[in-house]
């Protein structure tokens, strides 16, 4: 299975609601949202998908229906012009890491593999997990840990990687993990390693500034009374999507003009959803999933 997809009904109901309409899949992965979005939609629908792993292209379904596009999705205004479309009658993103990217050891994505600390989702970029480990500024390498990992305890944990540096290159994932026991409290190894990876990835692909964004776009790209669905896995990402939905910014107050009004451009449709206690049993990766979708104004 390359990629099971979370809270598919919901984000199906939230998002879809013109079988002719034109909907956007900013995060294909294994075409499972794409797939239903496609059986919604009729002859004449059109479903635009955003990938940058090569991989997820592979996985193309064979349906004249669908445009799956090699970019980062932060690119979907300039390649929905490109294409024709000026507006779109929904957009969906599930961010994060899909399960076939952790279930590739080579990929460096999971902590259970012995491997090459890689952690790209464009295998074609540059900068890996290991270049920032290596050669990441001590200041700066804490504050990946303290922005992307919420951890108090980053500056230590930074001043400890690059202390082991000076005599040793961090190369794999097993040599990460056991340069950070002295870090990881008996029955919390896993949390606390998994934090870690996190904000290595999130640094890595440049995350953050990407869903900035894409979201940004979004006024621009959806119709009035088109929907939008996001799903997040980390309060970092969540808490963006919330002040974006809420504020049309990313500021803890919406932007007001000089008479003091907003111009707020979505209307939440509801608060947030969770999968269900089923959904998290056969498949424990939805857990940390929140959905949140708004209509466009």
């Amino acid at each position: 299975m390359y990629h099971k997809p979370v809270m598919l009904n919901e984000s199906i109901e939230s998002l879809c609601t013109n079988e002719s309409g034109v909907y956007v899949d900013l995060t294909y992965g294994g075409g499972g949202h794409s797939s239903s979005i496609l059986n919604f939609l009729g002859k004449k629908g059109k479903l635009v998908a955003f990938d940058q792993d090569s991989d997820a292209i592979n996985n193309k379904a064979d349906d004249n229906r669908l445009l799956l596009i090699n970019q980062n999705f932060k690119h979907l205004k300039q390649n929905l012009n490109y294409y024709g479309y000026e507006e779109v009658d929904g957009v969906l993103a599930d961010l994060g890491v899909s399960s076939f990217q952790f279930d590739q050891p080579e990929r460096g994505f999971s902590i259970r593999y012995d491997s090459d600390l890689d952690m790209r989702m464009n295998k074609n970029a540059d900068l890996k997990a290991s270049d920032i480990l290596n050669n990441y500024l001590e200041s700066d390498l804490a504050q990946v840990f303290y922005d992307f990992a919420d951890l108090r305890n980053s500056r230590a944990i930074a001043k400890h990687i690059v202390d082991f540096r000076t005599e040793n290159q961090i190369k794999t994932t097993k040599q990460l993990n056991d340069l950070l026991s002295s870090f990881l409290p008996k029955e919390y190894e896993n949390k606390i390693l998994a934090k870690i990876y996190q904000s290595l990835r999130i640094e890595v692909n440049s995350e953050i500034n990407a869903l900035k964004e894409m979201l940004s776009q979004l006024p621009e790209v959806v119709k009035k009374g088109g929907k939008i669905v996001l799903i997040t896995y980390h309060s970092i990402e969540d808490r963006l999507v919330k002040r974006f939905i809420q504020n049309g910014c990313f500021e803890s107050e919406p932007i007001k003009d000089d008479f003091g009004k907003t111009n707020l451009p979505f209307k939440r449709l509801f608060k947030f959803k969770v999968p269900s206690v089923q959904e998290v049993k056969l498949n424990n990766r939805a857990r940390s999933a929140k959905l949140r979708s708004a209509i466009r104004l």
